[in-house]
């Protein structure tokens, strides 16, 4: 084998290892973005979830402040008879 051979050999030895390289980063690649895919649909689901648990939340509050309120006005009746 010439030395001409031989570079070219090199050459695309060198040119297939990273071409490998390159498959297995864009492999890679596409697995961690699916992932990342996967991980912000849970979190739109959880946000939701939270949001709703939110709303149940502030609605119970309004409800128990009201009953306080009729509550206290009560006593306030019965202080003044």
């Amino acid at each position: 084998m010439n030395v001409a051979e031989q570079n070219t050999e090199d050459a695309l030895g060198s040119l297939e290892e990273r071409i490998h390289q390159a498959v297995q980063l864009v492999t890679e690649l596409r697995r961690e973005k699916e992932a990342a895919l996967r991980d912000a649909a849970e979190a739109r689901t959880q946000a939701a979830r939270m949001s709703e648990e939110l709303e149940t939340l502030r609605a119970e509050r309004k409800q128990v402040r009201s009953r306080i309120e009729k509550l206290l006005s009560h006593i306030d009746q019965l202080s003044a008879t």
